[in-house]
């Protein structure tokens, strides 16, 4: 495979990630949501009210993070679809958050981390970067005379 094509590949995993996050962060959100409210309707005693608002702020926070981390996905994957010089760092910092999600995210996490490592995704991102092997440094002061 080429190194755009291990690229495209990897961006689309991230974006399959991304929105699998999406619906389970909206799922856990409405589920714990729904539980929540129906135990503080239920509730008599106060113990039981403060069940219903824990499952309640646990499911918001919950599925507001989830939703961060989708996010975050998404962005990454849009930026490495392009082809751009953050791309790479973006997907070195995503690739290395998947590698918690046993048994698929690690997978994609390792092989993200062999691609933005190795030669061919130092290369294609490089060539990308108008900073990157180009650059040159100007001459130390003392060399200007």
């Amino acid at each position: 495979m080429t190194p755009i094509e291990h690229n495209r590949l990897i961006s689309i995993f991230f974006y399959v990630q991304g929105g699998l996050q999406a619906l389970g962060g909206l799922a856990l959100g409405i589920i714990y949501g729904v539980v929540g409210t129906a135990m503080l309707a239920a509730a008599q005693r106060d113990e039981e009210q403060m069940m219903g608002g824990i499952f309640l702020v646990l499911g918001i926070v919950l599925g507001a993070l989830l939703l961060v981390f989708a996010a975050i996905d998404i962005f990454a994957a849009t930026k490495m679809r392009k082809i751009q010089p953050i791309g790479r760092t973006l997907g070195i910092v995503v690739g290395c958050l998947s590698l918690l999600s046993f048994p698929l995210g690690t997978a994609l996490g390792v092989y993200t981390l062999w691609f933005f490592f190795g030669d061919q995704g130092k290369a294609l991102y490089l060539a990308a970067d108008p900073r990157g092997s180009n650059f040159s440094m100007p001459p130390p002061p003392n060399s200007w005379q």
